[in-house]
């Protein structure tokens, strides 16, 4: 009796359940990923923290969550609906083996975490920064433990707890998503910033040009069009918002000075900004280009005797 009352999964079923699972585990490595990249803007290590790196975590967990979230929660939604239908379903053993691996992962993450937690403890390496997200990532693994727990043990398969913790994980992944705009700012702030970027290493690209000619020439180009090289290929690049030319002034035989109108601020504002090393790993190098918003104008003086031509001054080899 038992073998024909049995009820064998479809392949609706397990499509349906493995959608599920996988769009879950998404969601969950997003949203701690989200947090992670929190604490740090509110803690940052002055050792190994960069905005950029902070910001591109922020922006990726973002992107899992608006669209993982969504597809697990309607996935989740079909699942229920048929279980109701159904409630043999819930004997499926697909669906069984995935809630035990589920509870399996979450046990080994939340024992590891501990682990991890007491060691760095017992070494005095214990920072605000690794405490908070070692709590973070301790409050998901429990939250999911005991969620997949309770729903392999329940009975009233029509109770609203599934879809009251629905609407709450919707609104905490929502606020948790506006609150990125205030720490890395809107999409339009972020694309401005990769503008002045581009900004900066054409400043650059034109400094290094203009230092080359002087040691070949021992005299300032005029004009940035003197740079061009039909052999070498170099173009004067041009200002990739408005196409125009950046501005190039001559301040003395040795000087000279580079200008742009920036749309955004080298110096990060808002959380932690004093506590935080700026854009990028090359910040050493970065902060001979800071800049603030609007035109920004760079002086430079080449000195003859770090810039000298060395072929020059060789002597001429033997006969």
């Amino acid at each position: 009796m038992e073998h024909e009352t049995a009820i064998k999964s479809t392949p609706k079923d397990v499509w349906l359940h493995l959608f599920n699972i996988l769009t879950f585990y998404i969601s969950v490595v997003g949203f701690i990923t989200l947090y992670v990249n929190y604490i740090s803007a509110f803690y940052p290590d002055p050792l190994n923290f960069y905005y950029t790196s902070m910001a591109s975590g922020v922006r990726w967990a973002t992107s899992v969550l608006l669209v993982a979230l969504p597809a697990y929660l309607v996935s989740a939604w079909l699942l229920s609906r048929d279980l109701v239908k159904e409630p043999r379903k819930r004997e499926l053993k697909l669906r069984k083996w995935l809630i035990y691996f589920t509870l399996f992962i979450s046990a080994v993450t939340i024992v590891i975490d501990l682990i991890t937690f007491i060691y760095r403890f017992l070494s005095g390496e214990l920072t605000i920064q690794f405490f908070l997200k070692i709590l973070v990532v301790l409050i998901v693994a429990a939250a999911v433990f005991g969620y997949y727990n309770w729903d392999l043990r329940r009975k009233n398969l029509e109770s609203k707890t599934p879809k009251i913790l629905a609407w709450v994980v919707s609104i905490v992944v929502l606020a948790s998503i506006v609150a990125g705009f205030f720490i890395i700012g809107t999409p339009a702030t972020q694309r401005d910033r990769r503008f002045d970027d581009e900004r900066v290493g054409d400043l650059q690209t034109l400094q290094n040009q203009i230092i080359n000619y002087w040691m070949q020439k021992q005299s300032l180009p005029k004009e940035l069009g003197e740079l061009e090289d039909s052999i070498s290929g170099f173009i004067a690049p041009r200002d990739p918002q408005t196409k125009s030319a950046y501005e190039y002034n001559i301040a003395g035989s040795l000087s000279f000075e580079l200008c742009a109108d920036f749309k955004t601020s080298s110096q990060i504002s808002g959380i932690a900004s004093e506590r935080i090393k700026p854009i990028s790993p090359l910040d050493s190098f970065q902060e001979n280009w800071s800049h603030e918003i609007g035109r920004t104008c760079f002086e430079r003086t080449i000195d003859p005797e770090l810039y000298k031509n060395k072929q020059n001054n060789l002597a001429p080899s033997p006969r």
